[in-house]
């Protein structure tokens, strides 16, 4: 999966041109899909929630200086230790943060869905990607050049500020992950990956926590830290126990404030 390379990409934003190209690592698809409106563009981009409080003019201005790459499912997106030239916002589909141990295993870090951004690190203090990110089914994702995204941050206080209030968010997760990982059984720790994915990619309906296209054991496993017998038994434990319900492929929580009391 790590030797998918392909093509050289170079970015040329309306505003900057920028002279370097980057490497797709993706590889990046062409469908045959219809070209985005300027209509499209802000309707997806006001539903990104550090840029919902923008007006119209000024997610146009944003839209004008983004650009529109699909992936492939299993494509590498982002590269540990590249430099960080772009955010990335997902217009559809999902993507992985992992990084590997020093045995060479995948760690998952987190699992992002439509709205979600990355790459956001790198592009504020100049440093190399901390992690790489694979789309984990075939995604659509709107990427904004670095000096437009600092600009964008100079010019809208308001943008830098849910950012701050974003990023916060994430250390607290990251936060309660080192807790699970470190302090919790196995229990805490499968539940602890159960809520991460709630939190995340997670949808209230009827009273209750939908977890759409829940992922492979496998990328559970990597998520807890521990084996696919564990995430099975600790799955099938939390279903006799009430506490979820799987249906096609789906994962229920029937009481989000409970299942959390009960294990974190």
């Amino acid at each position: 999966m790590f030797l998918d390379f392909q093509g050289v990409t170079c970015y040329i934003s309306p505003l900057l041109i920028d002279p370097d190209c980057s490497l797709s690592h993706g590889p990046t698809v062409n469908d045959g899909s219809p070209t985005s409106t300027p209509k499209d563009e802000i309707d997806f981009l006001r539903n990104v929630p550090i840029l919902s409080d923008l007006e119209p003019m000024d997610l146009e201005t944003i839209a004008r200086v983004g650009i529109r790459k699909k992936y492939k499912k299993g494509s590498i997106i982002l590269l540990e230790e590249e430099a960080g030239a772009a955010l990335f916002v997902i217009i559809s589909g999902k993507v992985k943060i992992v990084r590997m141990d020093d045995d060479g295993r995948e760690v998952i870090l987190s699992i992002l869905g439509e709205a979600d951004f990355f790459g956001e690190m790198a592009i504020l203090d100049g440093l190399a990607r901390s992690a790489s990110v694979v789309a984990i089914q075939k995604s659509e994702l709107f990427m904004i050049h670095r000096r437009d995204f600092l600009k964008l941050l100079h010019d809208f206080p308001s943008v830098a500020i849910a950012l701050l209030k974003e990023l916060t968010m994430r250390l607290r997760k990251a936060d309660a992950q080192i807790k699970s990982l470190s302090l919790k059984d196995a229990a805490g720790r499968v539940a602890n990956v159960v809520l991460q994915l709630a939190d995340d990619i997670g949808k209230i309906r009827k009273g209750r926590v939908e977890i759409d296209e829940l992922p492979l054991q496998q990328d559970l496993a990597n998520m807890a830290g521990t084996s696919r017998e564990t995430i099975s038994r600790m799955i099938h434990a939390f279903i006799r126990e009430g506490h979820i319900e799987i249906e096609r492929g789906k994962l229920l929580i029937n009481d989000y404030e409970k299942f959390k009391s009960r294990y974190l």
